[in-house]
């Protein structure tokens, strides 16, 4: 059976609240989003929603590879597997807002690929190469508790690659695009046989940004940010888009973007976005089609959708109504 995440931003104050929602809602887990000049800690707010649930699973979305070093996430996210008993996952990415607010890029794949695969000896409990110095995590193998899976956010071809060797789970930032995320889970368990690895060891999910309501101008405008902060990705390069029939829309978001407004539908990369790309690369629209279009991405083979509700300048009252509709009329019909 699939799973249904939220994510959100670890706000101090409000973490707790925001996991009883979403376990009360019926949702499977709480991804927290790690920023850390826009929001709080996402290692303490993990293990506040953790010990105020007893069944949601918490995770990062995304840490990356500059801000920590592997050492220092593989001792955090193990503290949230204690403290959830089981029921962490550490998301990783290239690193976005993150960095941006640092004044840095993302990571290279490169960068991403070596601490993707410091993190995950660390969390096994195998000896990790420091530049000559071994070093090893003493507590982490003595928790009695299973190893956190890692989960890497990929939209190009390249991390997508590395993330099908040296990951546990792929979650797609690709939009809500079933066609694409096909050929996305084709390439990764290709990459992974290539390796030697079983395919079907390989789990997949997908961000899709959504918002539930009877007016179509109402749901694009409480997604608009967010939609914008996803497809940015894929405007990263030209590699991602050229093949895409919106690859104009793609390559003005990603020459443009507007990090001081990072995720709001008033930034300027998004003023010339059209209406309709937001309906086409997010899910827009009533209770039945927002059904029919999750129906069809999990038809692809995914094994989770993480759900973003939201965008940072959206009415809250508008985003709350919509998840409330997700959660009451959209999530029990796919289940």
């Amino acid at each position: 059976m699939a799973e249904f995440w939220q994510l959100t931003f670890p706000m101090p104050g409000n973490s707790e609240n925001a996991a009883q929602r979403a376990e009360q809602g019926g949702w499977d887990g709480l991804y927290f989003a790690d920023t850390q000049c826009l929001s709080g800690d996402i290692y303490s707010a993990m293990c506040l929603a953790a010990k105020a649930t007893t069944r949601l699973q918490v995770g990062t979305a995304v840490t990356n590879p500059v801000t920590r070093h592997p050492a220092v996430t593989a001792s955090a996210i193990a503290t949230v597997q204690v403290e959830s008993q089981g029921r962490a996952v550490l998301g990783i990415g290239r690193g976005d807002s993150s960095l941006g607010y640092l004044g840095q890029k993302p990571a290279s794949a490169k960068k991403l690929e070596i601490y993707i695969d410091q993190v995950q000896r660390y969390l096994k409990g195998d000896s990790v190469d420091l530049d000559g110095f071994a070093s090893n995590n003493l507590w982490i193998g003595s928790t009695g508790q299973p190893k956190v899976p890692v989960d890497v956010a990929a939209t190009g071809p390249r991390v997508i690659t590395l993330s099908a060797r040296l990951a546990d789970r792929i979650t797609f930032a690709l939009g809500a695009d079933a066609t694409r995320i096909t050929e996305a889970i084709e390439a990764a368990k290709s990459a992974r046989a290539s390796a030697g690895l079983d395919p079907d060891d390989l789990s997949f999910g997908a961000y899709v940004n959504i918002a539930c309501s009877d007016s179509i101008e109402v749901a694009r405008s409480v997604i608009k940010g967010s939609t914008g902060a996803f497809a940015h990705f894929t405007g990263m390069s030209s590699k991602n888009f050229s093949n895409l029939d919106d690859a104009a829309v793609y390559r003005q978001i990603g020459e443009n973007y507007d990090m001081k407004n990072h995720a709001s539908g008033a930034a300027g990369h998004m003023k010339e976005v059209p209406d309709e790309f937001i309906s086409r690369f997010a899910i827009t629209g009533q209770h039945g089609y927002c059904i029919e279009r999750l129906a069809e991405l999990l038809e692809t083979g995914l094994d989770r959708l993480v759900l973003l509700t939201g965008s940072r300048d959206a009415d809250p009252n508008q985003v709350a109504a919509s998840v409330a509709r997700l959660s009451r009329d959209v999530l029990p019909k796919l289940r």
